[in-house]
C-alpha cells in the first residue's frame, strides 16, 4: 500500500482558508469521516503502476477533481457521431476549416477565462471586437494610415476599453455585470458611428488582417515541426519538474509515465499534422491561437501575476490581507479581456474580409463564454486554464461544423449548443459539491 501524502498546494488549491484553518471547512472542525484522503499521484504511479493509475483515478472520481476530462469526453463523442453521420466531418478540408473558424471566437474566450478566475463576467467582449475591427478599417482603408499602425491602435482600443471597464469596476465599485452590459450597449452604438452611413468597409485582400486566417504554411514540414516542437517541449518541461521534483525529496512522476505522457500527445498531434497537409497546410491563424494559449498558461500558472488572480477568484478579502493590490489586479484583467476581445476581432474581421454592422453581434459573446465555461472554467470563480478555451471552442465549433455538413437548422444548434453548456454547469457545480463533501473545497 503507498504512503498517503498531501498533494503540492496550488492557486486553485489553497492549503489554508485564510483563518488558519489547514482543513478548509472554514470553522476549524475536522473533515468529515467520508473524506477523500488527498493521495499524490506520482507516489502511487511510481509504488502501484497502473494500480496506481486507476486508483487515483478513482480518487479524484470521488472527490470531484474531474478536470479536463469530460470536455476531451465530449469531443471524441462529438467527433465519431458527426463521423458515423458524415465521413467529410474528420476530411482535411473540414478540420482546417473548423480550426481556422475556431481562433476569433477561441482567442476573445481567453480573455473571458481570466474574467471567470475572478468570479466577474465580461458582457462587453462582442462589442469590442467589432469596434477594434471597425477603427481598424476606418483607420486603414478610409484614412490610408500604414496597416500595422492602424492593426496596433485597432488593439490598444480594446486595452484601454477594457481598463475602463475595471476602473468603474473596481475604483467605483459598480459591479461587472452593469459596466460591461452598458458597455455592450456602448461601445456597439459607437462601432456604428464609426462605420458611417454605408455600414461597411472592404479590406485589402493581401493585408496583414486578411492574412491572419487566409494564409497557410504550405510546407510540410511545417506542420510536422509545430507537432515536434509542442511534443519535445511538454516532455523537456515534464522531465524538469520531475527532476526538480525528485532533488527536493518530494514524490515525482516516474520517466516511464513522462515517455507515456508525451506519446499520448504525440498522436493527435501527428495526426492533426498530417490531416492539416492534405489540405492547404498550417495556418497561421491556429500557430497564433496556440502561441496566445501557451503564452497565457504560463502567465496563470507560473508568475506572480497569475497567483494573484487565482488569490482574489479564490478570497478577496484573503488576498487583500496577503497584500495584494485588488484593484489593479482586477482593471488589469478586464484590460487584457478587452485586448484579447480586439485580437479575436481582428481574425473575425479576416474571415469575411470587412468590418460591417453585423460584427461582433450575433452569437459571438454567447460562444466566448460557452467556449471557456465548457472547457471546464468554473463560473464561480478560482478555477480555469487557458487551454479550457480551447477545449470550448473546439466543442462549440464541432458541433456547428457538423451539422453544416448534415444541413441541421441553426436553430437545432444553439439548442445543442445551450444543452452542452448547461451540462458543463451542472458538472462543475456537482464537482464542487463533491470537493466540499470530501473535504477538499
Amino acid at each position: 500500500m503507498s504512503t498517503e501524502l498531501p498533494t503540492s498546494t496550488s492557486p486553485t488549491e489553497p492549503a489554508a482558508n485564510g483563518n488558519g484553518n489547514a482543513n478548509g471547512n472554514g470553522n476549524g472542525q475536522a473533515p468529515a469521516h467520508d473524506a477523500v484522503p488527498a493521495v499524490d499521484p506520482r507516489l502511487l504511479v511510481r509504488e502501484e503502476g497502473f494500480a496506481g493509475y486507476w486508483g487515483e483515478f478513482l480518487r479524484k472520481l470521488r472527490s470531484g477533481e474531474l478536470g479536463s476530462l469530460p470536455v476531451i469526453v465530449g469531443l471524441i463523442v462529438i467527433a465519431l457521431v458527426f463521423q458515423l453521420r458524415d465521413p467529410a466531418f474528420l476530411g482535411a478540408e473540414n478540420l482546417n476549416n473548423l480550426f481556422v473558424t475556431a481562433a476569433g471566437t477561441g482567442l476573445i474566450a481567453v480573455g473571458i477565462v481570466f474574467v471567470l478566475i475572478l468570479g466577474e463576467i465580461d458582457l462587453s467582449v462582442g462589442s469590442v471586437s467589432g469596434l477594434a475591427a471597425a477603427v481598424f478599417a476606418v483607420l486603414n482603408v478610409s484614412h490610408g494610415m500604414p496597416e500595422w499602425l492602424a492593426l496596433v491602435l485597432a488593439i490598444l482600443s480594446g486595452t484601454l476599453i477594457g481598463a475602463l471597464h475595471g476602473f468603474f469596476f473596481a475604483r467605483i465599485g459598480v459591479p461587472a455585470f452593469v459596466v460591461t452590459l452598458a458597455g455592450l450597449l456602448g461601445w456597439n452604438g459607437l462601432m456604428l458611428q464609426v462605420l458611417g452611413s454605408n455600414g461597411t468597409i472592404n479590406l485589402d485582400d493581401s493585408g496583414i488582417v486578411a492574412g491572419l486566417t487566409n494564409h497557410y504554411f504550405t510546407d510540410i514540414s511545417a506542420a510536422y515541426g509545430l507537432a515536434t516542437l509542442a511534443v519535445a517541449a511538454f516532455f523537456l518541461v515534464s522531465f524538469r519538474d520531475s527532476r526538480r521534483r525528485e532533488a527536493a525529496g518530494v514524490p515525482s512522476r516516474p520517466l516511464s509515465e513522462i515517455v507515456l505522457r508525451t506519446v499520448a500527445l504525440a498522436v493527435p498531434a501527428y495526426v492533426v499534422a498530417w490531416l492539416l497537409n492534405q489540405y492547404k497546410g498550417l495556418p497561421l491563424a491556429v500557430v497564433i491561437f496556440l502561441g496566445v494559449v501557451v503564452a497565457l498558461d504560463l502567465v496563470l500558472r507560473r508568475t506572480a501575476y497569475g497567483r494573484k488572480v487565482f488569490a482574489l477568484g479564490g478570497s478577496v478579502e484573503a488576498a487583500s490581507r496577503a497584500g495584494i493590490n485588488v484593484a489593479a489586479v482586477r482593471i488589469s484583467v478586464f484590460a487584457l479581456s478587452g485586448t484579447m476581445a480586439a485580437v479575436g476581432g481582428m481574425f473575425l474581421a479576416s474571415q469575411i474580409n470587412a468590418a460591417n454592422q453585423s460584427s461582433g453581434a450575433g452569437s459571438l459573446l454567447m460562444n466566448a463564454i460557452a467556449a471557456a465555461v465548457i472547457g471546464g472554467t468554473s463560473l464561480f470563480g478560482g478555477r480555469g486554464k487557458t487551454w479550457s478555451a480551447l477545449l470550448g471552442v473546439l466543442v462549440i465549433q464541432s458541433i456547428a461544423s457538423g451539422m453544416a455538413l448534415l444541413g441541421i437548422a441553426s436553430a437545432v444548434q444553439y439548442m445543442i449548443t445551450g444543452a452542452v453548456l448547461l451540462a458543463a454547469v451542472v458538472i462543475d457545480s456537482v464537482s464542487r459539491k463533491t470537493q466540499k463533501t470530501a473535504g477538499r473545497a
